[in-house]
């Protein structure tokens, strides 16, 4: 067994219900900022050493400290509930199962950056969980725990307004630059960076960009305290996650656990182990744009950022995706390469040519009429991918390919191989079966 400690989190049912929420101690943090100064608040977030959630891992205190002070321009916080990685599905069991939390940490940023107006971004396929937030914020408004009502809820005179706003679908709408041109109603295209949100976001004004568990995490923090927090887990990537365990295990599911959680456990002891006690070949530790982990590197991984990077890999959104002994990992690498090809929004060369590169090599693969020489080929265009694009997209196609096709070589190569025994149907004049052709080349033989 593995001596990593247990952090035993009590489930509460009905927490969506603000009256419940209230019952176990809801909007008690916000009270407590309050009665502190904002920089007090940003010092306590950097104390905790929370790491952004969304996939960046930066922190979280330090991005705030970034937004200007001396400004009389308006300043937003905008907070990204966009998900569309595969892989990811943390963000939302939050807007199901506990929108309140998030909407007091957005009220605790706002205060500590003083921002007087929110919008909550959600991926645009998440039709009910945009009612079920849309819901929770109509009802913090009517409750008066946000809006001009704060004033006589909490005696204090900060103010801030939260607006829910639904993406169109894109999944380059979860790089934060290209989240703000679609808030703005512009094309979802990344912005060339600097200038940073902070100095210059939504409608060129400063803007901070949280994720959605990131903000549900605050309070907590301000709770506890920011000493106590970063005691939690790992010491470089402290506090508890929202792991979404998803593919070949008996319990899939989304387990806040505390960070350094050795991976083996997490699949075995927290979600019941590989269906028919099969060997795992291969896990994305992160969601579906993460380099992959063999078998054998699973038994030394651990679950946070700091851990993962020495072997090669990253936390990401700590969407963890299982794969068994029978995964046909060609194929794997394929889908991947499809969907990031396709959520490619063409503005970078290398991304635009090749992501599409990448699936057409990996598609001639996988139908049987591949190359020894497409393998290496399949490593370049990836190296070349790789840094030489605006926003994250194009490391989100060339990690996970070139990890499988280096860590798999073997698996691609005898794809490969059975390609050049492979006699396709029509061969001759577009008229002659498989099977005669076949039985010619045998004759022959």
């Amino acid at each position: 067994m593995s001596k990593h400690p247990k952090l035993v989190i009590p489930a509460i049912a009905n927490l969506s219900d603000i009256d419940v929420y209230l019952a176990n101690g809801g909007f008690e943090a916000y009270r407590k900022a309050v009665a502190t100064s904002p920089d007090e608040v940003i010092n306590v977030v950097k104390a905790s050493n929370l790491r952004g959630r969304g996939g960046a891992c930066f922190p979280t205190g330090l991005k705030w400290s970034f937004m200007p002070k001396d400004t009389d321009k308006p300043k937003y916080l905008v907070v990204n509930g966009d998900e569309s990685e595969p892989g990811s599905f943390k963000d939302r069991q939050i807007f199901e199962d506990n929108p309140m939390q998030m909407i007091e940490g957005i009220m605790i940023a706002g205060y500590a950056m003083g921002v007087r107006a929110a919008y909550v971004y959600i991926r645009g396929e998440y039709h009910r969980w945009v009612r079920l937030v849309e819901k929770a914020v109509a009802t913090c408004y009517e409750r008066g725990f946000i809006g001009e009502k704060m004033k006589q809820t909490f005696g204090h005179d900060y103010t801030i307004d939260i607006v829910v706003h639904k993406g169109a679908g894109a999944y380059i709408c979860g790089e934060e630059t290209s989240m703000l041109n679609s808030l703005e109603g512009e094309r979802g295209y990344p912005r060339i960076k600097p200038p940073f949100p902070a100095q210059k976001g939504a409608w060129g004004m400063p803007t901070t960009v949280n994720n959605v568990e990131t903000l549900a995490t605050v309070p907590a923090i301000i709770n506890m305290g920011g000493e106590a927090y970063s005691k939690i887990g790992a010491a470089g990537h402290p506090g508890t996650l929202l792991f979404g365990v998803s593919g070949h295990v008996n319990k899939p599911g989304v387990y806040e656990l505390a960070t350094g959680i050795p991976l083996r456990e997490l699949i075995n002891d927290v979600c019941g182990g590989v269906p028919g006690g099969k060997a795992v070949k291969a896990v994305i530790p992160g969601g579906s744009s993460m380099p992959p982990l063999t078998g054998d590197e699973v038994d030394s991984a651990l679950m946070d950022n700091e851990s993962l990077k020495k072997i090669g890999t990253y936390i990401g959104t700590g969407g963890v995706m299982v794969m068994d002994e029978d995964t046909d990992i060609p194929a794997v690498t394929l889908r991947i390469a499809h969907f990031y090809h396709h959520e490619s929004c063409g503005q970078c060369t290398p991304c635009r040519e090749g992501a599409g590169w990448v699936e057409k090599v990996l598609k001639r693969i996988v139908a049987g009429n591949g190359t020894s020489k497409d393998l290496d080929l399949l490593v370049s265009v990836c190296n070349n991918i790789d840094g030489n694009t605006i926003c994250a997209l194009g490391e989100a196609i060339a990690w996970p390919v070139r990890g499988f096709v280096t860590k798999f070589r073997s698996e691609f190569e005898q794809r490969v191989k059975a390609s050049r025994n492979y006699v396709p149907l029509n061969v001759v004049h577009g008229v002659q079966h498989r099977a005669k052709v076949l039985e010619t080349v045998q004759t022959s033989a």
